[in-house]
């Protein structure tokens, strides 16, 4: 399976972004602030929300999550990425490189049916608003995480059970910034087709799947939007799903230039600027959406701000 164990060579060696020092420096810092903010961000968005009893409704419930989620899988890449930029420690091991691989897959998935899952929330808001209480109640919220949860499982364990058989034994050089499939498939000396037809099933019904039933759900909204009269009531309607809609294609629009094609047709360049947009800025920019587009937030915010000068008052 791996063929440099009887060596002193090191599992794998990841090459990174590029060879320039100078622009090593400059892609560290511009990485570690933007993994800060992330940080922060995220780690802010989900306090907000556990502190702010009005935001205690079915989306923020999805959102919270979908905070941990970004948090979670930017941690399992940036940290590793800065590690390379700033030392001259460039290896990983086989477990280590694998089990970057099952985690990332496991919350990427994830994300895209609790992105489902939010846009199902959306829809029975706007288009069933009197059933939305008893439609969206606890146990449904927990029932369509769960199952966000053991479908991005499912994925990523198939994927990634699938890669282990394979021998690699061309290079010990991964031509990217992490451990990823097509970067992995490349090193291979074995045949890779059958893997890659479960990569591409899985990932493809992931991807479509989850983004399909989000369009439907939007459709519907769109529908139900135009036929309010009223024109404050039309942007009233809208401006609650606004916020996540820009987030999906954000997130849709770079997953499916970098996944659903051909290997052969991977370019690393193009690919490494798509697999940087994903994995370290967007996670930045979803707290971002979600706070500067949201009134909700907003007032959560100002609320909880007056409530810690009340209690330094009383002090």
């Amino acid at each position: 399976m791996n063929s440099w164990n009887h060596t002193n060579k090191p599992d794998f060696i990841l090459m990174g972004l590029t060879d320039s020092k100078e622009i090593q420096l400059v892609l560290s810092v511009l990485f570690l602030l933007i993994y800060l903010i992330t940080v922060l961000g995220n780690i802010g968005m989900m306090l907000i929300i556990c502190l702010d009893v009005q935001l205690h409704t079915p989306m923020y419930f999805f959102l919270i999550h979908l905070s941990f989620l970004d948090l979670s899988y930017s941690t399992a890449i940036t940290p590793k990425t800065l590690e390379n930029l700033l030392t001259s420690n460039k290896n990983i091991s086989f477990i280590g490189c694998f089990t970057q691989l099952y985690i990332f897959i496991l919350l990427a998935a994830t994300e895209c049916f609790l992105l489902c899952s939010m846009a199902y929330d959306r829809y029975i808001a706007i288009c069933k608003p009197l059933h939305y209480p008893v439609i969206m109640s606890s146990r449904c919220c927990l029932a369509l995480l769960t199952g966000s949860y053991v479908i991005g499982a499912v994925d990523s364990s198939v994927t990634v059970l699938s890669m282990i058989t394979l021998h690699f034994c061309k290079s010990n050089v991964i031509r990217h910034f992490y451990c990823d499939t097509t970067p992995l498939l490349s090193l291979s000396c074995s045949s890779t087709n059958e893997v890659e037809v479960i990569i591409f099933i899985f990932a493809g019904s992931t991807i479509l799947g989850s983004l399909i039933t989000i369009s439907v759900s939007y459709v519907s909204i769109l529908s139900a939007i135009l036929k309010i009269n009223s024109t404050s009531g039309k942007q009233k309607a809208f401006s609650t799903c606004a916020s996540h809609l820009l987030g999906v294609t954000v997130f849709y629009s770079t997953l499916i230039f970098t996944y659903l094609k051909p290997s052969k047709s991977y370019s690393l360049g193009k690919d490494q600027v798509a697999s940087v947009f994903y994995t370290i800025v967007i996670p930045m920019l979803n707290p971002l959406i979600y706070s500067l587009r949201n009134k909700e937030v907003k007032g959560a915010v100002v609320r909880l701000v007056k409530k810690r000068q009340g209690s330094r008052k009383l002090r």
